[in-house]
């Protein structure tokens, strides 16, 4: 059956939800668990303010190895010792990141938690979830949130 999945994470309810149901699945067909982070590149094009760009990627990073060190521990927790990973997207979509390191690594299953948007905030904020859905080679496991 599945014996390397794979759950990116974003720190939200529903990613951790999705964690948890992935940790289950692990423990019980003794699989191998692989935590990923896509951490998104802030484009910056006002050169008249007094942001200082430097420091906020480095805070994106920070608060991007902080999310992923919280589902580490979490896991660890509970006795499995995952793969974790950090990934950077550099004008690439997450989906195309995920579904890439899904084939990279190489996973059987995919786990990813889905909020479940839908008309104008779907379009707007377009889904992770659906794109991985529509381009990954290996099944995917939805996880609505609360």
């Amino acid at each position: 059956m599945y014996q390397h999945i794979l759950v990116p994470v974003d720190g939200s309810p529903t990613s951790n939800r999705a964690l948890q149901e992935a940790l289950k699945l692990a423990k019980q067909l003794k699989a191998q668990l692989a935590l990923i982070h896509v951490m998104e590149k802030i484009w910056y094009v006002d050169n008249e303010s007094y942001l200082n760009y430097a420091e906020l990627q480095n805070a994106v990073r920070i608060s991007s190895e902080k999310i992923l060190a919280q589902a580490e521990a979490a896991v660890l927790q509970e006795g499995v010792s995952p793969t974790v990973k950090l990934l950077e997207a550099r004008g690439e979509r997450i989906a195309n990141m995920v579904v890439a390191e899904a084939k990279r690594w190489p996973a059987d299953l995919i786990v990813i938690g889905t909020h479940g948007r839908s008309g104008f905030s779907h379009l707007l904020f377009g889904s992770v979830a659906e794109g991985v859905v529509r381009t990954a080679h290996v099944p995917v496991l939805l996880i609505r949130g609360e």
